[in-house]
């Protein structure tokens, strides 16, 4: 039997380059990215992403790739084992999220339902 924790997430190197590159271009002082979940979107559930100035009661503080993620409470649940990814590409960009709790996503891409 694995008892080991899942991670709730994980960076790959593009999202933590570019969690950096965004912290040197931040216009206060910020220790890292916070993500969270809101309700938006067809689908009914859309990740959002800011900048963190410091931890929040209750957050859970990630360590990755020595950049700090700060998780909201109420997204935990909903990020648990996701991975988060940036991309570039020819008419967008932006972190995207592989997260296995999904079971469903918009045509669009923008929002998310969970199971």
């Amino acid at each position: 039997m694995n008892n080991e924790k899942k991670p709730i997430l994980t960076l790959t190197d593009a999202a933590a380059n570019r969690v950096r590159d965004l912290m040197s271009k931040a216009d206060s002082e910020v220790i890292g990215l916070r993500i969270g979940i809101k309700t938006a979107g067809c689908s009914g559930m859309k990740y959002n992403v800011e900048y963190a100035k410091q931890i929040k009661p209750f957050e859970e503080k990630i360590v990755s790739k020595d950049v700090i993620i700060c998780i909201d409470p109420a997204a935990i649940m909903f990020l648990v084992g996701s991975e988060m990814d940036y991309k570039e590409q020819k008419f967008s960009s932006g972190f995207e999220f592989n997260n296995p709790n999904e079971i469903a996503r918009c045509g669009c891409g923008e929002s998310f339902t969970v199971a």
